[in-house]
């Protein structure tokens, strides 16, 4: 509806919707697309990516997670979505369930299902800042249980597990009766992170060969219209979802890869200032909401995202008399009567919230965030 109402000229503020940095690539970035081309890169690579391009990740990898890799540990894929299907398609078959921590990324349960297995939710609360119950994930965990999904830092919730309790999660996983379980690490976000430092899974102690790391250079590196990830795992695991790629895409795009190394050697120094500026706006967004009476949002350590719980409100009336029963409702009459556009918590299991993106300009959060205010404190 958002797309048709601006097709008909109607003024909608929509920038907190989008899931994706407001920067663009780095410089080197850019060079290197145009360099690729200029040298004639444009035909078909290895299945799993060019050598250069899984040294690079494994140089990277080593350097700044603490987790060694050799290049046929490696695949690059058309985007970190691509190697979480594989991954989950290649390893998950009917009777295995997989633990997908709730609020989650909307495609988690659907690729577990593709796969065939079932997805078990591991309700969080933003009480405890979206993050995991240790408790509450071990009364999942069962001999069918064949992997744990974690995304570090989270989309929609912005969390980003410590590492303290990351060990607390490790520390059960060696439990014997659960040797079998296997973790998806989501660290697509893992450079943008604020007062909590991002530990990847597989640095923790016994972690390596059980955890299947997946990440990318759509959030860090602004370059989501490259479709550019990968995963990092064992060989066999590697092996089996190559399988699967060369049966859907083959390889990823050669001057995709050829900017990602570029891309790797981006200056910490840059991206920490995209960081610095997401923090900002980050605190912009936060305050307003908080200034919101009965919005209830925690402190995001990472990502881009906020996901305020707007649950009391429900059950109130518009102005004109319409019943808002759901965070769906809310969304539709905020962009019909206010023109903005958020997302509600639906679709990532969390039905009482709404996802707001803070990468945008600093006018679009305000503006956004001050007409939620309004519409929801005029609901009577």
């Amino acid at each position: 509806q958002t797309s048709d109402m601006k097709s008909r000229g109607e003024q909608v503020n929509a920038a907190l919707c989008v899931g994706q940095p407001d920067f663009p690539p780095p410089q080197g970035v850019l060079d290197a697309t145009a360099d690729a081309t200029a040298k004639g890169l444009t035909s078909y690579t290895s299945l799993t990516g060019t050598l250069e391009l899984r040294r690079a990740i494994c140089e990277y990898l080593k350097r700044e997670k603490r987790t060694p890799y050799t290049e046929d540990e490696i695949m690059v894929a058309c985007g970190g979505k691509q190697a979480i299907y594989e991954a989950c398609v290649a390893l998950c078959t009917a009777g295995d369930e997989v633990v997908i921590p709730a609020p989650y990324y909307t495609s988690y349960p659907d690729i577990v299902g593709l796969a065939g297995a079932t997805p078990v939710i591991l309700e969080t609360l933003a009480s405890e800042d979206y993050l995991p119950s240790i408790a509450k994930l071990e009364a999942l965990l069962n001999e069918r249980t064949r992997m744990l999904i974690l995304c570090n830092p989270s989309n929609p919730t912005g969390a980003t597990i410590p590492e303290v309790q990351l060990e607390n999660i490790a520390a059960l996983l060696r439990r014997p009766e659960y040797a079998h379980v296997l973790v998806l690490s989501d660290e697509i976000y893992e450079r943008i992170t604020y007062d909590v430092a991002h530990v990847s899974f597989a640095a923790l102690d016994g972690m390596r060969d059980r955890t299947l790391t997946i990440n990318g250079f759509s959030k860090a590196f602004a370059m989501t219209g490259y479709r550019l990830g990968y995963l990092a795992a064992p060989v066999p695991i590697v092996k089996a979802a190559a399988k699967l790629q060369g049966q859907i895409t083959s390889c990823a795009s050669s001057l995709s890869q050829h900017a990602g190394v570029a891309a790797l050697q981006t200056p910490n120094e840059i991206i920490a200032g995209h960081v610095a500026e997401l923090r900002a706006k980050r605190d912009l967004a936060l305050g307003l909401l908080r200034a919101i009476p009965n919005v209830v949002c925690p402190t995001p350590e990472g990502a881009f995202y906020l996901l305020p719980d707007i649950s009391a409100y429900f059950g109130r009336k518009t102005p004109a008399g319409s019943h808002v029963a759901s965070a769906e409702d809310l969304c539709m009459h905020l962009l019909h009567e206010y023109k903005v556009a958020l997302v509600p918590g639906e679709a990532f299991g969390a039905p009482t919230t709404l996802r707001l993106s803070y990468a945008a300009t600093r006018e679009e959060i305000q503006d956004a965030v001050e007409k939620l205010g309004a519409c929801l404190t005029a609901l009577q």
